[in-house]
Order: C-alpha cells, then structure tokens, then sequence
C-alpha cells in the first residue's frame, strides 16, 4: 500500500497511491483526496506537488515513458543487426507494457490533457523507435512513418494482451509474455508458420 509515507518523500508516496487507486478503480476512480487519504496527510496536502489531478496523471505517463526508453536502450543494447534491435525493442515494449499495465494505459489515455508535458519522456522512446526503423528501411523512407509501422504490432499486442484477449495461459508470467512477443515477431518477421503461434 501506499500509505508507508516518510518525511520527504511527499510527493512520490502520492504517485504511488495515485498508481494504485488507477489500478483498482480506472482513470475516472481517481482523485487527489482519496490519494491523499491513503498516504495519511490532509487532503490539502497533495496540491503542494500536484495542481489538480491531471497534473497527476502526466507524472505517471512522464515515469512511464522514461522507464520505456530505457527498457528500450537496454533492450537494443549491443545490438548491431539493425532488424534485431528494431525487434528487442518491440519485445522490450511489450514486456514494459505488461509490466506496468497501470503507467502504459495512462501514457495513453484520451483523459491525459496538457500532454506536452510528457513530452521530453515521450519524443525520446519515440526518437529511438525511428532510429531502429529507418536503419531497417533506409534513409529513403519516411522516418515518422517507418517508425510508426513498426509500433503498430508491439502496441496491438500490448493493448489484446492488457484486455485480456489472449488465452491466460500465454501471457501468466512475465515470461511467457517475453516468449509470446519474440514468437509474434518471428512471424511477422516470416520465420515461424503461423500453426506455431
């Protein structure tokens, strides 16, 4: 829980509380007060760190973004095929995304307004999925769009994944998740007959 708040920590005690009441009760169930109760400080308390709770939902997307690109770094990390880092970041994103299911769905969420706040955070996992896509297809090709082909699969297995529209027994553990993203990739990739997915 939430409430094992220590002086000086204010503020990241209130984002974990935030994490959790999304988790339990969506975008919509959250509130400053209610977080505020949980962390055990006067419902005044949290406007200190955060102006209203929007303010609160793009901390959450700005932590998940950065926890993306460098989920993604370490993915690509000593890579030099330049399809095998495209494809370790995807699986990387995929694993992140089932990971933290709470920060992926609000880094996301039509509910998050002022969204160029989060985009220091953003524009780099962004930045480094065009890096990885323009090696594949060449400088010849839209970059923006190379790099938005190449989302479309980790983000629509993040997403089938999250809503629970692939068999449990694929996705129970965090490995399974890993094995299920490299399996979709191979395929996608040509090298794996569709009855072994």
């Amino acid at each position: 829980m939430a409430d094992q708040y220590h002086h000086g920590d204010l503020q990241q005690a209130l984002l974990q509380a935030a994490v959790e009441l999304v988790a339990e009760h969506g975008v919509h169930g959250l509130s400053l007060r209610e977080a505020a109760r949980r962390v055990g400080v006067s419902h005044a308390a949290p406007y200190r760190h955060y102006a209203d709770k929007n303010a609160i939902l793009v901390a959450i997307a700005e932590q998940g973004f950065e926890w993306l690109a460098a989920a993604g770094e370490a993915a690509m990390a000593g890579i030099e095929d330049p399809r095998l880092r495209l494809n370790a970041y995807g699986v990387a994103y995929v694993c992140f995304a089932c990971a933290h299911p709470v920060h992926f769905r609000v880094m996301f969420t039509e509910e998050l307004t002022g969204y160029e706040a989060t985009a220091k955070h953003g524009s780099r996992a962004f930045q480094l999925l065009i890096e990885a896509a323009v090696k594949v297809v060449g400088p010849t090709h839209d970059p923006e769009l190379s790099a938005l082909s190449s989302w479309t699969w980790p983000h629509g297995l993040a997403m089938l994944i999250l809503s629970r529209r692939v068999r449990p027994e694929l996705v129970d553990t965090p490995a399974k998740v890993e094995a299920l993203a490299r399996r979709a990739i191979a395929q996608l990739d040509g090298v794996l007959p569709s009855d072994q997915l």
